[in-house]
């Protein structure tokens, strides 16, 4: 077992720890002395240079862990390919289109994917790519061209900083198939009836999408900026959209008609 340098949060604050990387277990030394073994971890997330580990069974909890990127790596690869998730073996492009546009160096490499309790990760020699399971918006079985031969993939997009990104995983037909529908369930809770809008926040929506802002909004669709805003509550309480900014309407004090008036006046002879 090799023993690498750590940082767990313990109690509020951080301490420093060295944590021991096994076949099957991560053991963290004194002053936790803690063994975690690698089949009781259901949920693996990374923020910046931060682990959070979410552990089930006798011993469940969350452990957060920081480290300098190589150790974060190595853990993350163990973690990954050997904890409670469904998993298999398959070529993924990651991603392969971002924005409409295809992803520079794009191109097909063999690992793994593992789906986890928060997240779809992608892992290979070189890459370990994390989509958040909330951030995916569309799943589905499509047709791809691999070295010149049509073959059939599962298509996931997601969106990331604002915009869609879209990934590809290439796997046999029989275990494709499997794969989809164990996406398709794992995400269900981002499924719509599909009458949940009306006709005016239906379109509020789309317009939203293709980057249009308020005041373009109402013009469009000749609605008031009240009616705007309630709209948008609508759509917020269903988890469509969220807040990036607040506009003001403001409108100008006795001082400020003075500051305009005097301002618009003829310069006196």
């Amino acid at each position: 077992m090799k023993d690498v340098p750590a940082k767990i949060e313990h109690n509020g604050s951080w301490i420093a720890v060295k944590v021991g990387i096994g076949e099957d277990r991560i053991v963290i030394r004194d002053p936790l002395n803690r063994e975690i073994r690698l089949k009781s971890i259901v949920d693996l997330e990374e923020k910046k240079n931060t682990l959070t580990i979410e552990v089930s069974g006798p011993q469940a909890g969350t452990i957060r862990l920081a480290s300098v990127p190589q150790v974060l790596a190595a853990l993350k690869r163990l973690v990954i390919m050997s904890c409670n998730a469904y998993r298999l073996m398959a070529y993924f492009m990651s991603p392969a289109i971002r924005g409409g546009v295809l992803a520079q160096n794009a191109a097909w490499e063999k690992g793994a994917i593992a789906v986890l309790k928060s997240g779809i990760w992608f892992v290979s020699q070189q890459k370990q790519i994390c989509i958040p399971l909330l951030d995916v918006s569309n799943i589905e079985r499509t047709s791809r061209d691999v070295n010149g031969k049509a073959m059939e993939v599962v298509k996931i997009d997601y969106v990331e900083h604002g915009e869609v990104v879209t990934s590809f995983v290439l796997c046999p037909p029989t275990t494709l198939e499997v794969l989809y529908n164990f996406l398709r369930d794992a995400t269900k809770d981002m499924d719509m009836g599909g009458d949940e809008l009306d006709a005016v926040a239906a379109q509020v929506a789309m317009l939203v999408y293709s980057g249009m802002d308020s005041t373009a909004i109402e013009k469009m669709l000749g609605i008031k900026p009240d009616e705007l805003e309630k709209t948008f509550d609508g759509l917020l309480k269903l988890g469509i959209v969220e807040v990036v900014r607040t506009r003001r309407e403001v409108q100008l004090t006795t001082k400020g008609v003075r500051y305009v008036t005097d301002a618009v006046k003829p310069p006196q002879q």
